[in-house]
């Protein structure tokens, strides 16, 4: 990794989840959710790490219409083992941002 490439690695963040159906359909949420950002993706298959510089949301709504069921924030909630950045949880979104 070049300098810049680990100073922006620093900037992202982003969710640790669990693998499974719901971290697959979460990641498609969140590219969805956050169009226009270099989202990276790390899948170890038991694990997925989510990134992006700046941060990321994902919505309620669209991890629903992405499922076909109704969905609550607390199901991403206990697959998350962990996230980079700062958190804001919310009933309707979940958010990772990043703060010098």
């Amino acid at each position: 990794m070049t300098e810049t490439e680990v100073r922006q690695a620093a900037r992202r963040a982003g969710p640790l989840l669990r693998g499974g159906d719901v971290s697959v359909v979460a990641v498609d949420a969140i590219e969805q959710d956050n169009p226009g950002k270099e989202i990276h993706v790390d899948d170890h298959r038991t694990y997925v790490r989510v990134e992006a510089e700046g941060g990321l949301i994902i919505r309620r709504s669209t991890m629903e219409r992405l499922l076909g069921r109704p969905f609550t924030m607390q199901e991403l909630e206990v697959n998350l083992t962990g996230y980079s950045g700062q958190i804001d949880t919310h009933d309707e979104y979940m958010r990772w941002y990043f703060l010098r």
